[in-house]
């Protein structure tokens, strides 16, 4: 299991408009991942060590941007999901982050805590929400909306990244244009089944 190396690809926010595209475009750091010398995957940003042997990274997708009454081919790179990767095993699992969007907020880890602003959407509306999800868990130990979506005028990124303290376990978040706000996380890491391991962690 290895990082290839890191290259510069054209990257422009999905929702940036044509009169803004020049001013708005830059690049994306993008690297491979490897399983048996063999490419599994496109991945962006820093990894963050879980445990010895698993650790979280971000995929980055190549997605076709050809409309249909367009010629040839448009490809185009977007930040996508997380994903866990075992070094062990090879294994490579899809994190499902509760109302992540990767043109929102980045993620900030802590052990196996992910906190994040997200997209919250309901039958009656959406909102901005700040989010802490554990791997592992199937609810968010944190969810709570603190302001509208979408913006009336769109600030990017909409939240500053959390920041995370360690004793008592707490993190803060300060949504552009918002209050900020500090929360306890309560609760323990969740002890992680990698494959192979027995009872006894042997």
């Amino acid at each position: 299991m290895t990082l290839g190396p890191m290259k510069r690809v054209p990257f422009v926010a999905a929702d940036v408009s044509k009169e803004e595209k020049s001013d708005e475009a830059g690049t994306l750091r993008v690297r491979p991942l490897f399983v048996d010398t063999r490419q599994k995957d496109w991945t962006t940003g820093e990894i963050h060590e879980i445990t010895e042997r698993t650790f979280a990274v971000q995929r980055v997708m190549h997605v076709n941007d050809t409309l249909p009454d367009e010629h040839g081919m448009r490809w185009v790179w977007q930040p996508g999901p997380w994903m866990l990767v075992d070094r062990v095993t090879g294994r490579v699992s899809a994190l499902h982050l509760p109302d992540f969007d990767a043109g929102v907020s980045d993620v900030v880890w802590y052990r196996d805590f992910a906190a994040y602003c997200g997209v919250h959407t309901a039958a009656k509306g959406g909102g901005l929400s700040v989010v802490v999800w554990q791997i592992g868990s199937r609810r968010p130990a944190v969810d709570r909306v603190v302001g509208r979506w979408p913006q009336v005028e769109r600030v990017r990124p909409v939240c500053a990244p959390a920041k995370w303290q360690r004793e008592p376990m707490r993190v803060t978040f300060s949504p552009k244009g918002g209050d900020t706000l500090s929360l306890d996380v309560v609760g323990s890491s969740t002890v992680l089944v990698e494959d192979g391991d027995d009872e006894d962690g042997n």
